[in-house]
């Protein structure tokens, strides 16, 4: 009798944020691609985005009744060992019915039932750490885990030695394939070509303490030589476009009409990477990665409000290495944002340096090293 073919059997478990559904989402497109056949799992947590954003992507999903502890008192935490206890339990179900060949981890509440209990029925585990300070969660996985990919170095300073590879976090597939021409999409931003274009990114849903520094130094960030293309956020567009207008109104001299692109959202961030000569944002591990490959010169302003303060680890290990600006979230944000969108106005040797740097950082290729990664663990069929 011939041998009988079997198809792979992945499991993938990320989700909470984009930031963790979306490498999870192109390592399984990338692993698709090589094997047509294979069956892909994601496990998620109920009621998060993953649950919607998944099977968008064209995936089956499982959710967990998982949840994290909230930072403010509240009445929700005391279900949380309940509701961890239940998801290790169906966590085990689901790696006993499924049956995977690997699980894989992006971070989120509900890989570390999922990559527990793939770790004790002898399933290989593999986790993606996206960030340069790991979470408590992959902490605790990393001692069963067979490989763990990472974004930076040093981190052998948590995770064994022997078990790290340096991968980088996957990017968007659009980022990679190009960008448009500059006076397309300066056009579809109705932004001029003679001056110079501060990028503002805020995030989807929007930053107070970055919108309210970025208005505070608009005389900066739009003045005679410069403009600015600010995504402020769904919840604050209403805000700020009623501020703006209040400006343009009392100060028709600065011509801030034609100098300030106010958006909620920018949904073509290829556009936008192509007007920017300089990015103000905060530093996520997916963002970072992107400005990686873009090469722009960049101010990165983390977020305090994070699990584990990674968005600070992940702005010093691009600054200590010269390769970004990381200004802190402080009372003297605005201050200092102004000081330093006039600085790269104004120092060219400077701006070409944090270029160089941070192109030097990319790692375009992320998806399919940490594709090969998993192959190597998987069982000969």
């Amino acid at each position: 009798m011939g041998q009988v073919h079997r198809k792979y059997r992945i499991i993938l478990s990320g989700g909470g944020t984009g930031g963790h559904i979306f490498p999870a989402v192109s390592i399984a497109d990338r692993f698709r691609a090589r094997h047509p056949d294979a069956e892909i799992l994601f496990v998620g947590a109920e009621g998060r985005m993953e649950m919607t954003r998944v099977p968008e992507a064209g995936y089956r999903i499982i959710g967990l009744p998982i949840a994290g502890i909230q930072r403010s008192l509240s009445m929700s935490n005391l279900a949380v060992p309940f509701k961890l206890a239940a998801s290790l339990w169906r966590a085990r179900k689901v790696v006993r019915d499924f049956r995977p060949d690997i699980a894989v981890g992006t971070g989120g509440y509900a890989s570390g039932p999922v990559l527990f209990a793939a770790s004790m029925a002898g399933v290989p585990t593999l986790i993606q750490e996206q960030n340069g300070f790991a979470g408590v969660t992959n902490k605790i996985l990393a001692k069963r885990a067979a490989k763990i990919c990472v974004a930076y170095e040093g981190l052998e300073r948590v995770f064994p030695k022997d078990k790290i590879v340096l991968t980088g976090n996957p990017v968007r597939a659009s980022i990679l394939d190009g960008k448009k021409s500059r006076q397309e999409a300066l056009d579809e931003f109705s932004l001029s070509a003679g001056r110079k274009t501060f990028l503002v990114l805020g995030g989807s849903l929007g930053a107070r303490a970055v919108n309210n520094a970025v208005f505070e130094s608009i005389d900066t960030l739009a003045s005679d030589g410069s403009q600015l293309l600010w995504q402020c956020g769904k919840l604050y567009y209403n805000q700020y476009r009623r501020e703006l207008d209040r400006l343009v109104a009392e100060h028709p001299e600065k011509d801030l009409e034609n100098r300030v692109a106010l958006v909620p959202f920018i949904s073509d961030m290829n556009a936008a990477y192509s007007v920017a000569d300089f990015i103000i944002s905060r530093a996520g591990a997916g963002t970072i990665s992107e400005l990686c490959i873009v090469g722009k010169p960049s101010v990165l302003i983390p977020s305090p409000n994070v699990a584990e303060d990674h968005q600070r680890h992940n702005a010093q290990a691009l600054s200590s290495k010269g390769a970004a600006v990381f200004i802190p979230e402080s009372e003297n944000l605005s201050a200092d944002l102004s000081l330093a969108a006039a600085r790269l106005l104004s120092d060219a040797s400077l701006c070409s340096e944090l270029s160089r740097n941070i192109s030097s950082m990319a790692r375009p290729d992320a998806t399919s090293d940490i594709v090969d990664e998993i192959e190597k663990l998987l069982p000969a069929i």
